[in-house]
């Protein structure tokens, strides 16, 4: 496993997913700077999701057709630089742009960066490095925003974003050390030499749309996790912001487990969609308990414990189902897994809103309980595919 350069990625990822996460804790005092309202700063995360979802896209195109190191060491150089003008700007409307940049440049590292590992990595091993990299996003959730709110306190939000700045250095400068001319090109083809490399349309099968369809509806019931849960636990028990770290730490940790457990499920078994259904059944059961079921913090925070780490399992094997396509567009296949993800963050944002609205939390269990089942029930038909290796020579040392 190419080591040095799943742990740069971990690190890029870490970055990217920090720099909006570690933006929700000053919502009130950002909005004070600027002199706007609060929907005004809240609905910057609705806004990085577009630019997120349409940066990916574009730049695992762009990968495909020119080469993935320079989106790789660029996304995380180009994030710094977003971040630290944001921190800057004394005018909503420019950090709104810098922002907006900022999203741009983490969407078109991380689907390259996933086609990268996937590509570097032979299949026995893909689900487990995958797994790694998507760590990322679960340090985040232990490390980077409660360490945000913690040093916050004393350099304020535009320091926060510095320090985030400087995670994203890190990360571009041990891609640039880690990525050399092999990843200029497609380093394994799964054709003979001088056939035409597949077609996008070619690539989009039924079983790679409807892996797409239960990815979006998957990020649909985790981001209703997400972006609620807080809220959630201080409406049910009544508590203060600071009594709802321990829950916090305990999904995260459920996360950081099930994504590296889930890499161990991918390699393992080779029916990754018999896994991704079974992980996803198995979380909408205990997201239905979750919302409905309060009996006691501890209760509800060992239950949000068991969800967060089910579905993370089904995330891996995802993921490596999706890297199982042709080489020669993997950049884009990953560019679009981040795409339609941003749709499901998206949808859980809107649909969150809407059911707490109209009916409270209580309707949030058997929301989840349906986005997993329909997410499963979609890769019924595929079940029985199994994963075969597709490299045929090893991949080069970093």
């Amino acid at each position: 496993m190419p080591w040095a350069l799943v742990i740069a990625c971990c690190i890029g990822i870490f970055a990217a997913t920090a720099s909006g996460s570690t933006r929700a804790p000053f919502l009130i005092e950002m909005a004070a700077d600027f002199a706007v309202g609060l929907p005004a700063i809240a609905n910057l995360f609705g806004m990085t999701a577009v630019f997120w979802g349409i940066a990916s896209f574009l730049a695992g195109k762009g990968a495909d057709r020119w080469g993935r190191r320079f989106f790789l060491v660029a996304g995380p150089a180009g994030l710094a630089a977003s971040l630290v003008a944001v921190s800057v700007t004394e005018h909503y409307w420019s950090m709104v742009f810098c922002v907006a940049l900022a999203a741009a440049f983490c969407g078109s590292f991380t689907a390259v960066s996933m086609a990268e590992v996937s590509l570097r990595t032979p299949d026995p091993q893909r689900g487990r490095a995958l797994g790694w990299v998507m760590s990322g996003q679960s340090l985040t959730l232990l490390i980077g925003t409660p360490s945000a709110a913690l040093i916050g306190a004393s350099i304020g939000w535009r320091g926060v974003h510095v320090t985030v700045a400087g995670v994203a250095v890190l990360a571009a400068i041990l891609l640039l050390a880690n990525t050399g001319r092999p990843s200029e090109k497609t380093e394994f083809s799964h054709g003979p030499v001088g056939t035409t490399p597949p077609t996008l349309p070619q690539t989009l099968t039924g079983p790679v749309v409807r892996l797409f369809g239960s990815l979006v509806l998957e990020r649909i019931g985790f981001g209703l996790a997400a972006f609620f849960y807080p809220a959630f636990l201080r409406t049910i028990y009544d508590l203060q912001i600071g009594a709802v770290t321990v829950p916090l730490v305990g999904f995260a940790l459920g996360n950081i487990a099930g994504t590296i457990l889930g890499g161990q499920l991918a390699d393992r078994y080779p029916f990754r969609r018999k896994s991704i259904a079974a992980m996803l059944l198995l979380s909408g059961a205990f997201g239905l308990i979750w919302f409905l079921w309060t009996p006691g913090l501890i209760t509800t925070t060992l239950v949000g414990v068991g969800f967060s780490l089910f579905n993370a399992l089904s995330r891996p094997p995802m993921m490596a189902a999706l890297a199982e396509g042709p080489a020669e567009v993997r950049g884009v296949i990953m560019g679009l897994n981040s795409t339609v993800a941003s749709m499901g963050w998206l949808a859980a944002s809107a649909l969150g809103g809407w059911f707490y609205m109209s009916s409270g939390f209580g309707s949030f269990g058997p929301l989840m309980l349906f986005t997993t089942v329909a997410g499963a029930l979609i890769v019924v038909p595929d079940l029985q595919l199994k994963s075969t290796p597709t490299f045929t020579t090893p991949p080069h040392r970093t």
